[in-house]
C-alpha cells in the first residue's frame, strides 16, 4: 500500500472515529432522585431575624425543629439500547462529587458518556454532604469541621505534580510527573469541582449507598478513592445485589473479617502510575492488595491491573480524567465483557 493510501486510510479512520464520538446519545429515560437520610431534631437555639434579599423585610427564623439530613443525590441515564446486564453505579472520591465521571476538566467526554455509549444504564451520585445531596449543621449534626483543600493540594496529592513545590498558578511553570497524562490545561477547572468534606460521616454515607442499591436493585459498582471502603463494605452488606466491583485506586477497603461475602462478586482493581514516587500510595496500594488476596483466599475472583505494567502509562490518581481515559475505560469494558456482564 502506498504512503498516500495509508494516509488516506488513516484519515478515513480518524473521521469515522470522530463521527462516531459525535453521534447523539439515545436515551429511553433520564432523571434523578434523592435517597437515604434521616430526620434529626434540634432544640434550644435562639430565634433569629434574617434578611433573605438585600432591601427585603426581615423574617423570623426559628432553627428549632426537625431537619432532613444525610440524603444522597442520584442522577440516572438509561440508554435506548441496553447492552449492560446490570445498571452501573458510579461513586466518586473524597472532596468531590459525581462531576468526577462527567466531562473531563479539559472538555473531553468522561466515563459516564463512555459507558452510556456502550449501552450501560448509568447511575451517578453526589454522596452524603456533597453537591446536590446538601449539607447539615456543624457541630449539631455533622460532628467534625469540614476539610477544605487549597488549589495546590491535589496537584501533589493526586500524583499530578512531580514533588514538593511542583504547582504554580501559571500552567506553563508547573512541574508534572514525567509523561503525565493529566490534562494540565484543565487543572484550574478541576479544582473548581472540589467541595468541603467531613471525616465523620462514613456511616451515613454507607447507609445512603445501601439505600441506593436497595432502590436500583442488582447492579455493578464503579468506585474511586475514598469510596473504596464504601464500595467494598456495601458489597459485603448486599452480596446478593452486587454483581461486580470496579475499584479505581481505592484509598480504603472493606472489612477483612468479612471477605467471604465477596467471594462470588468478580472484582477489578486498577492502579495508575507513579505510585512508588508517592509518600502515601505505596501503603494504600499494599492495603488494597492484601485485601484482594484475602478475597482470593476465600475463593473469590480479583483482577489487579497496574496500568504501567499493562502498557498504559502516565496516569494520575484521577484516571477517569486523564488524556488516555478512553483507553482505560476500554480495558474496563473488555473486563466486563469477559465476565459475561454484557448482553
Amino acid at each position: 500500500m502506498s504512503r498516500f493510501a495509508i494516509a488516506a486510510a488513516a484519515t478515513a479512520l480518524m473521521a469515522a472515529m470522530s463521527a462516531q464520538a459525535a453521534e447523539p446519545i439515545a436515551l429511553r429515560d433520564m432523571g434523578s432522585f434523592h435517597v437515604g437520610g434521616r430526620l434529626v431534631e434540634i432544640s434550644g437555639k435562639p430565634v433569629k431575624e434574617v434578611v433573605f434579599t438585600p432591601g427585603g423585610v426581615p423574617a423570623k427564623v426559628d432553627p428549632n425543629g426537625t431537619y432532613q439530613v444525610e440524603q444522597m443525590y442520584v442522577q440516572y441515564f438509561l440508554p435506548a439500547t441496553e447492552h449492560g446486564a446490570y445498571p452501573l453505579l458510579m461513586w466518586h472520591g473524597g472532596g468531590l462529587t459525581g462531576v468526577t465521571w462527567e466531562t473531563t476538566p479539559d472538555g473531553r467526554e468522561g466515563w459516564l458518556n463512555y459507558f452510556l455509549r456502550k449501552g450501560w444504564s448509568v447511575y451517578n451520585s453526589d454522596a452524603v454532604e456533597r453537591g446536590r445531596a446538601g449539607w447539615a449543621q456543624y457541630p449539631d449534626i455533622f460532628k467534625s469541621e469540614p476539610v477544605f483543600l487549597t488549589t495546590a493540594n491535589p496537584f501533589l496529592r493526586f500524583r499530578i505534580g512531580d514533588g514538593p513545590n511542583s504547582y504554580d498558578p501559571d500552567p506553563a511553570k508547573r512541574k508534572l510527573m514525567p509523561g503525565s497524562q493529566f490534562p494540565n490545561e484543565g487543572y484550574d477547572n478541576f479544582v473548581k469541582q472540589g467541595v468541603p468534606r467531613w471525616t465523620t460521616n462514613d456511616d451515613a454515607t454507607i447507609a445512603a449507598y445501601l439505600a441506593e442499591i436497595d432502590r436500583v436493585g442488582p447492579c455493578i459498582i464503579m468506585f474511586h478513592s475514598q469510596a473504596g471502603s464504601f464500595g467494598f463494605k456495601v458489597a459485603q452488606a448486599r452480596p446478593d445485589k452486587v454483581k461486580a466491583l470496579i475499584a479505581v485506586e481505592p484509598a480504603g477497603v472493606g472489612d477483612p473479617a468479612k471477605v467471604d461475602a465477596l467471594k462470588n462478586i468478580p472484582t477489578l482493581i486498577i492502579y495508575g502510575d507513579y505510585i512508588e514516587r508517592d509518600s502515601r500510595w505505596p501503603k494504600m496500594r499494599a492495603t488494597g492488595i492484601a485485601f484482594a488476596e484475602g478475597i482470593k483466599a476465600a475463593g473469590g475472583s480479583v483482577d489487579v491491573v497496574d496500568l504501567p505494567q499493562a502498557g498504559i502509562k502516565g496516569n494520575s490518581h484521577m484516571i477517569m480524567m486523564d488524556k488516555n481515559n478512553a483507553e482505560v475505560a476500554g480495558l474496563i469494558q473488555k473486563w466486563l465483557e469477559g465476565k459475561g456482564l454484557t448482553k
